[in-house]
């Protein structure tokens, strides 16, 4: 309790109401679920903050050793002292480093309302204490059983008489002092320690085996001779037919006072496994960000034409995501998490059409035209803040759906904090530092640990959003070698000197709660930015030229300059990736540019201005050749037809045996017809090896351009958060303010008229009354305390100073809502002095 609280807080709300503005601020920024919607008043904070659902929020937050700290005082008396909760978390023999910690881990909980009263008189909040005692249904973490007074509620008193005698206890006069002496006998270390120096062998080998829990086992109606010793003198406690338990009085004994067999009081250090040189980490991320980029071009430039269908349910169908996880040569979780990154920049969406595809939307073209760097950047800061979750894909949803890429049901309002903090554990260490994966999710467990039990079989979802985190970042070229990266440093806010990063990053990882906050937008644009401008140097310049062949491949030795790219990617096809990348041309590839509305001619004008070497002469034969066939025989709709100048090419058409499944007939000597469309005609006398150009109705040539199908435009989607917002400094002092007058307005004494409700809620006064008192109170200057309906239908208690009555109004200072404001006569229900005290 603060030192101006003038005597022991008997409830949370009394506690609260001794706090300090910062003390309370601190309480609704760490419970950001308390101040939605703002509270009226003190009493109705505490009211939410012992609710189920807060106190679980509040709970699933602490790191391991508040959550110990709590389950020990669950299992301490009620209200506990100080030194009887160390005793135990420390046990009898004492533990330097729990005494060190445990009183910044009390003030912690008191901090979040978890925890209230002196040090004399220590309470866990009642939500808190009955989600974490120990219960037959509900085990406690820390193994121990029922007390003595609770094993043996439901017991005979004759029973329990002969109990305390065989105990070496005298006989009492009924089972309350029975219980007691019972309970005093079990915490007396030295009394305790010679009754189990007569137990058998057998015997303490059943107490060692329920020492740690779970403190339940089972015996038959005629129990072996070292069960029965156990049970005459209450070591063990029948709670039902065949059932008995420890008493959690003697646990703590066996124990040697602890309540927890191992406390943690410190958090798992996170130490390098691997050291390597800033440089070389900054440049294998530099690379891995520049093969981010070309992987999202890829994906997105194949999806160009439109890309997949989308389900019925949402998302992409399995057969697709593997049918692109091949195009990019790539595995099917990479190839999804590349395309969830994809979706959540707002690069890629459905075209929302009767047949509905994926695309690539406008946006897509404008983060193409940006410098490298920002195109990363973008990634990066998307990434940081999404909460879809690629690694789920492929598993069960609860109601054992697939998850699908691309589908409902990705998001995880943990990712981004997992991600953030994680990224500040390897910024906590020296420049090149890499950790281990294991020490990385070891201090994530004991920041977040789980309340209930885990299967050893599995993985909870903070710790495989941790995994994927590492593997993601690597991919991403956030980290190098396992070790961040300067622009993952300056992507985490943390930008400077060297020495001061390294020493504010130290900070933020050593420090024992969760790290520090997420950046806010404006903040995490910034710091995007200056991953942007670090990054730049690192990557590749784009190259103007190429190295053509003798065997008809082109070599890029580096990045393309965008124009050139383009070309080139219609021009001829990509044979193979890596540090260069190799094109071939090909007929398919020549007429692919020459549909594209390219001539001969400027293809030999393009090849000679990017090629550093001379254009070779099976290259500049396969295009004079394909070009002079290009166009030769003519498509359109009739369903469709194919004419030609030279009726000899299209009697070898209707000679070719391929052709049987176009059902081509001859109209006239120039002219042949067919029944499926002209895309269909198109590709198949493709396949026979010959290279038709579409025309339209009016006899010209159709040109199809490439990048031609865009969705309409569409916004990136939004990030689901874990609960309300954190709140700012506007809203917090506004909110404080409003409680604090609130609470003056509940609790100012006020004089008793006898017209009150049940409850004192509402005063209730006539309206002669009402005018009167408030008209006197314009004359003394005094505040009243009045019953407020507003026009909602709402009903409010305020203490205000009127300070003038006219026209049915009245003006007067509210000292809830700590301003002047104007209130009609007929909405106040009654009006009450307030006592002179």
């Amino acid at each position: 309790m603060s030192p101006e609280a003038p005597s022991t807080p008997r409830s949370l709300a009394e506690a609260l109401r001794a706090r300090d503005d910062a003390s309370l601020a601190a309480l609704l920024r760490g419970r950001p679920d308390l101040i939605t919607p703002v509270p009226s008043d003190l009493t109705q904070l505490a009211t939410r903050a012992g609710t189920r659902a807060s106190v679980l929020r509040a709970l699933e937050r602490l790191d391991r050793f508040a959550l110990q700290t709590a389950q020990a005082l669950a299992v301490a008396p009620d209200p506990a002292p100080y030194d009887t909760l160390l005793g135990l978390l420390a046990g009898d023999a004492g533990d330097e480093a729990v005494a060190a910690a445990l009183p910044r881990t009390v003030a912690s909980l008191r901090e979040q309302a978890l925890v209230w009263g002196d040090d004399d008189r220590l309470r866990l909040v009642r939500t808190a204490r009955e989600l974490l005692a120990p219960s037959p249904q509900h085990p406690s973490p820390t193994g121990l059983g029922p007390t003595v007074r609770e094993a043996t509620s439901g017991m005979s008193p004759g029973r329990m008489q002969e109990i305390v005698a065989t105990a070496g206890l005298r006989s009492t006069h009924d089972s309350v002092s029975a219980v007691t002496a019972l309970t005093a006998l079990f915490t007396e270390r030295d009394k305790m320690a010679k009754l189990l120096d007569g137990a058998p062998e057998a015997a303490r080998e059943v107490l060692s085996r329920l020492v740690w829990g779970p403190p339940y086992g089972q015996v038959t109606a005629d129990p072996a001779a070292h069960l029965r010793w156990l049970l005459d003198r209450g070591l063990l406690l029948p709670t039902a037919p065949g059932t008995v338990v420890l008493p959690r009085e003697v646990a703590l004994h066996l124990r040697g006072g602890r309540a927890h067999r191992a406390p943690e009081p410190l958090p798992p250090a996170v130490e390098p496994a691997a050291t390597h040189s800033p440089a070389v980490v900054d440049a294998t991320a530099a690379g891995q960000a520049f093969t981010a980029l070309s992987t999202v071009e890829e994906l997105l430039k194949s999806w160009d034409q439109g890309g997949p269908a989308v389900l019925r349910a949402g998302g992409l169908s399995q057969r697709d995501l593997k049918r692109t996880a091949v195009a990019l040569d790539l595995s099917e979780p990479v190839a999804a998490f590349w395309i969830e990154l994809a979706y959540a920049a707002g690069l890629l969406a459905s075209d929302g059409e009767a047949d509905e595809r994926y695309a690539p939307t406008p946006a897509y073209d404008t983060w193409r035209e940006l410098p490298p760097a920002e195109r990363w950047a973008h990634l990066a800061g998307t990434w940081l803040t999404a909460t879809r979750t690629a690694g789920l894909i492929g598993g069960r949803d609860a109601k054992d759906r697939m998850l699908s890429a691309l589908g409902p049901g990705l998001d995880r309002s943990a990712a981004p904090e997992v991600r953030h903090r994680v990224l500040t554990l390897l910024a906590g260490l020296p420049e090149g530092g890499a950790p281990s994966a294991e020490a990385v999710l070891a201090r994530l467990s004991w920041e977040r640990p789980l309340r209930g039990p885990q299967r050893a079989s599995t993985e909870d979802l903070r710790t495989r959003l941790a995994r994927w985190t590492l593997t993601e970042s690597e991919a991403l070229g956030v980290t190098g070698r396992g070790a961040l990266s300067g622009q993952g440093r300056a992507l985490l806010g943390q930008v400077g000197n060297a020495e001061g990063t390294r020493s504010d990053a130290l900070g933020s990882a050593d420090a024992p709660g969760p790290g520090s906050d997420p950046l806010s937008p404006t903040e995490q644009a910034a710091a995007t930015s200056a991953a942007a401008r670090l990054l730049a140097p690192l990557l590749p310049e784009p190259l103007d030229h190429v190295l053509l062949q003798a065997d008809l491949t082109a070599v890029a030795p580096g990045p393309l300059r965008r124009p050139l790219a383009d070309v080139l990617g219609v021009l001829a096809d990509v044979e193979s990736k890596g540090g260069a990348t190799v094109y071939r041309f090909t007929p398919g590839s020549v007429r692919r540019a020459l549909d594209a509305g390219q001539t001969a001619a400027d293809l030999h004008v393009f090849l000679a201005e990017h090629s550093r070497t001379p254009v070779p002469q099976p290259l500049a034969y396969l295009i004079d050749d394909v070009a002079r066939r290009h166009g030769h025989l003519r498509v359109g709709a009739a369903s469709s037809y194919v004419r030609c100048d030279d009726d000899a090419v299209l009697n070898e058409i209707l000679a070719d045996k391929r052709a049987a499944a176009l059902r081509l007939r001859r109209l006239a000597p120039t002219v042949l017809a067919a029944p499926c469309d002209p895309a269909t005609l198109l590709e198949g006398l493709r396949g026979m090896g010959y290279a038709p150009a579409a025309e339209s109705a009016e006899g010209d040539v159709l040109i199809a351009r490439a990048d031609a199908h865009r969705t309409p435009p569409r916004t990136a989607p939004d990030p689901v958060p874990d609960g309300p917002p954190p709140p700012d400094a506007t809203l917090l002092t506004a909110a404080i303010r409003a409680i604090r007058a609130g609470d003056l307005a509940a609790t100012a004494p006020r004089k008793s008229t006898g017209t009150e409700l049940a409850g004192g809620e509402l005063p209730r006064t006539g309206p002669a009354d009402t005018l009167a008192t408030l008209q006197a109170a314009v004359l003394t200057g005094d505040a009243v305390w009045i019953g407020y309906v507003n026009a909602e239908g709402a009903a409010s208690q305020r203490v205000v100073a009127p300070i003038r009555v006219e026209g049915g109004f009245v003006t007067a200072y509210d000292h809830t809502a700590d301003e002047v404001r104007t209130y009609p006569l007929h909405r106040i229900t009654g009006v009450a002095e307030l006592a002179e005290d």
